[in-house]
């Protein structure tokens, strides 16, 4: 086979925006249909909201209202942010993003790197409330000596980059045969510029939407309804209102996908085809799955990885955060080991030895993000160090000799447990001690409690 020819270096990282490639996905069940995936993590930002982020700067540096040295303000779930800074930081401009609180660590340490004013506002508020994140982007626009709300929920300049761009892509690299695109909607532009530019150039490609359960979206797309917003963990796509540039007209078919079904989707591309893929890639592919598993003919089906895996490494691939907010099928034994977010059993639990150092015990807290740590000697629970414990033993040390202590010098030996068929009410004494509960199974550590977890184990089963 010959090599394709490689092209000749871009002038800057705007010429790698869109042209991303698209990769057939074997292995999967879809039914009687063949399943492509578009990689717009791809994109120089890593995400499908670099082509909208390029056409609303320059359609508002076209219009006269973006003057150089001015400020973008948007509201964003990451990754229009991201791709606005990817853009508009290379022009010279300066950006206020307004974020809701739920957004992956990982997208606002990646916007806070590129110097971008981050402001993180309420995920739990609706609309029309002040510290929704539109409402709170476009009254700090409004205040801002040469601020532009680009607002990509009503800029038809959104819609336009997936009509002009990522829609001619995958007709081309399709060789013109597409039966179906299976999409998600945030701000809907997706969805409305891919829909206008099938319905002209392939008339009979279907939209087909994939929402997250709790989004408003789907149930009124299949079943005419009207209802009131819940809540999800992916990021991104789902709405609680319809937004300006969401066409629902041009969807054929709709798929509520829970959050379970998401993570499960998003983890199985990875493992079965290699793609490291974000929580809305999942809920895409679940989406896609379904629709090609619904199909008695064979169809060929495309559908997108919106962004790069690697923004939600602390949650879609952590281990510990899915099991914390019941997203997998994990055994449940009715008593406290269900509220056990990293136990032994299932080698999650983050321990220490007696020999090691206190450095090493700082360094294990920070990189699992825990204030405490369970001291094992040869698996069996001889202490507990905390946060507190460290500091007391290194406050009154020499610099050099600080870290340099076993922890059996600091770790706190009497301990009080509980056992696995303890009452629930027995954990509330435990945390007005400000203690954390440890639990046994008779001589045998299987992990601890913390508040956090409490609360997490009382939401799930609310």
């Amino acid at each position: 086979m010959t090599a394709q020819p490689l092209p000749p270096p871009a002038a800057t990282a705007l010429d790698l925006i869109g042209r991303t490639p698209m990769v057939e996905l074997t292995g999967f069940d879809a039914g009687p249909c063949r399943l492509f995936v578009k990689l717009e993590s791809a994109n120089p930002g890593g995400s499908i909201k670099d082509r909208i982020a390029r056409s609303m700067i320059e359609a508002a540096e076209k219009d006269g209202s973006l003057k150089p040295g001015g400020t973008i303000v948007e509201a964003t779930a990451g990754n229009t942010g991201l791709g606005l800074a990817q853009v508009g930081v290379l022009k010279g401009y300066r950006l206020l993003l307004v974020v809701p609180d739920k957004m992956a660590r990982e997208k606002i340490q990646h916007l806070r790197a590129m110097g971008v004013d981050v402001r993180i506002t309420r995920s739990d508020v609706g609309k029309g409330h002040p510290e929704y994140y539109q409402d709170m982007a476009a009254a700090l626009a409004s205040k801002l000596e040469g601020g532009v709300y680009i607002n990509q929920f009503s800029n038809p300049a959104n819609p336009l980059a997936h009509e002009t761009t990522t829609g001619p892509e995958i007709l081309e690299q399709m060789q013109g045969d597409v039966d179906a695109v299976v999409v998600g909607v945030g701000s809907g532009g997706t969805l409305t510029g891919l829909g206008r530019f099938f319905r002209k150039a392939s008339p009979k490609t279907r939209m087909v939407l994939a929402d997250p359960v709790g989004s408003i979206l789907a149930p009124l797309v299949e079943r005419g309804e009207a209802v009131e917003p819940g809540s999800w963990v992916v990021e991104g796509i789902g709405e609680d209102f319809v937004p300006d540039n969401c066409d629902l007209d041009l969807v054929a078919k709709a798929y509520e996908i829970p959050d379970s079904e998401s993570i499960a989707a998003a983890r199985m591309l990875l493992v079965k085809a290699g793609i490291l893929g974000g929580s809305s890639s999942g809920t895409l592919l679940a989406g896609a799955l379904r629709y090609c598993r619904d199909q008695t003919e064979p169809k060929r089906v495309v559908t997108l990885v919106c962004d790069t895996g690697s923004r939600y490494l602390s949650k879609v691939y952590n281990d510990s955060w899915v099991a914390e907010q019941g997203l997998v099928d994990r055994e449940l034994h009715g008593d406290l080991r269900d509220l056990i977010a990293r136990g032994t059993s299932s080698g999650d639990a983050v321990t220490v030895g007696p020999d090691d150092t206190l450095l090493t015990a700082y360094n294990r807290m920070r990189a699992a993000d825990v204030s405490q740590l369970p001291v094992l000697d040869d698996g069996r629970l001889i202490g507990l160090i905390d946060e507190s414990d460290l500091l007391e033993a290194i406050e009154d040390r020499n610099q050099d000799q600080r870290f340099r202590l076993p922890v059996s010098t600091a770790m706190t030996a009497k301990l009080r447990t509980l056992q696995a068929g303890s009452p629930l009410e027995d954990l509330l004494p435990i945390f007005e001690r400000d203690e954390v509960a440890i639990v046994m199974e008779g001589k045998d550590f299987l992990g601890l409690i913390t508040r956090i977890d409490l609360i997490n184990y009382l939401r799930r089963a609310a």
